[in-house]
């Protein structure tokens, strides 16, 4: 096949267009799933799927398919591409609507160049990915691919008490088809990297072989509230102590080991949340992700033995809750020599890669092949309006993309 180029005016314009889709009065892009917001951005994306000639098809869980096939092909696999267009509170504009929006520009490419594929091309925005509003995150690809029952997904309720299904009959997006309708031959997700190290590296493709594990807790801690003036220190049972002594362990324990694991206490909160109280009552949650199964357990493990000396030493109670557990998913060999092989043929180097972040390619990697792209981040920038890549690595990865595409459905 002729080397192809995606139309990049038409890529970018899409970009800025949907990014300007969802600000609020403070002008912050807010596009949570089953919102307004998300309905507009949903129509938007939805009618360039129809410019694009393509057959349109939205399952029970919400999620939009592009579809391009023909009567040679229609009984065949087909190659899916995509990502998803929900956002999180003031967010960036590239972060999953990149991968859809190039996803959709590949087909266009191809569809124009009169490329005949021997299986169907696909496009798909995933419902819910962020996980803002309706927990768990990546809940449209999850379910999709069988990890959770679409009826117990469509009764999620928001964090506004609003139920998930309620929400998505209410914007026109509660679909007819059953989730999983099409079985992918492949998956290929593009992404901005959301880190810092193509951009550190000075590589403009990544061509990501593995996803993290991730383990998320909630961990509560209950002592005594006391006066902050006449109880002295030996007598205390302060859960806001335990709370600090569990960040510091988390944090020394994985600066100090040659892993790549990372933790982060990312919410916590105190009872009774007075200057001159002692906390009665501290939770936090505690995030762990490694690329290695074993040493995920390892370190999941090492924070429970923790958690029990605490108790003891501190004199609290402690219980833990545990709100999501993903393993480390591997992707696809081939697919991620086709990155590489499509990166070295249009004369860019690449680095194969681990995500540190989930994504819909980690469960869509349960039912098919899947593979990841990644381009740089400056800074390592994201789930911020200040994410950014430039339109030189934006245009590179979607032609990335367009030539893995054209491989997987020639196949």
């Amino acid at each position: 096949m002729t080397t192809l180029f995606i139309n990049a005016e038409r890529l970018l314009g899409r970009l800025r267009e949907l990014g300007q889709i969802g600000r609020d009065g403070d002008g912050r892009l807010v596009r949570l799933a089953g919102s307004d917001a998300d309905k507009a951005g949903r129509d938007a994306f939805v009618s360039w799927i129809r410019a694009a000639g393509l057959d349109i098809a939205v399952d029970r869980i919400g999620n939009i398919f592009g579809i391009w096939k023909d009567r040679a092909n229609v009984d065949e696999a087909p190659v899916l591409l995509g990502s998803h267009i929900d956002s999180v509170i003031n967010a960036g504009i590239y972060d999953g609507c990149y991968g859809v929006l190039s996803g959709l520009e590949a087909i266009e490419t191809l569809k124009a160049a009169g490329y005949a594929p021997a299986r169907p091309i696909a496009v798909a925005a995933f419902t819910n990915e962020e996980g803002v509003r309706y927990a768990p995150d990546m809940m449209g690809s999850l379910v999709y691919a069988g990890g959770l029952p679409v009826k117990e997904a469509l009764a999620t309720v928001g964090t506004d008490g609003t139920v998930l299904g309620a929400e998505l009959e209410r914007i026109g997006y509660a679909g007819f088809e059953e989730p999983g309708f099409l079985k992918p031959h492949a998956y290929v997700e593009l992404h901005i990297e959301q880190g810092p190290i193509l951009e550190r590296e000075g590589v403009p493709i990544g061509a990501v072989e593995n996803l993290q594990g991730i383990s998320w807790q909630r961990v509560t801690i209950d002592g005594d509230a006391n006066h902050a003036g006449t109880t002295p220190m030996s007598m205390r049972r302060d859960a806001g102590h335990a709370a600090a002594r569990i960040v510091t362990f988390l944090r020394d324990r994985a600066r100090n080991s040659n892993a790549p694991t990372v933790a982060t206490v990312g919410c916590m909160n105190f009872e009774p949340n007075a200057i001159n109280v002692i906390p009665s009552r501290a939770a936090l949650t505690v995030d762990l992700r490694d690329p290695d199964e074993q040493r995920l357990q390892a370190e999941e493990a090492a924070l429970a033995a923790y958690l029990r000396e605490l108790a003891a030493a501190e004199e609290v109670t402690i219980s833990v809750e545990r709100l999501a557990r993903f393993e480390p998913v591997a992707f696809d060999r081939r697919i991620v020599e086709l990155v590489e092989d499509a990166a070295r043929k249009r004369g860019l180097a690449s680095k194969r890669m681990t995500s540190g972040a989930g994504h819909d390619a980690q469960m869509i990697a349960r039912i098919a092949p899947s593979a990841m792209i990644f381009v740089p981040s400056i800074g390592g920038i994201s789930h911020n309006p200040r994410e950014h890549t430039p339109d030189a690595d934006l245009v590179a990865g979607a032609n990335i993309l367009l030539d893995v595409a054209a491989r997987l459905a020639a196949q």
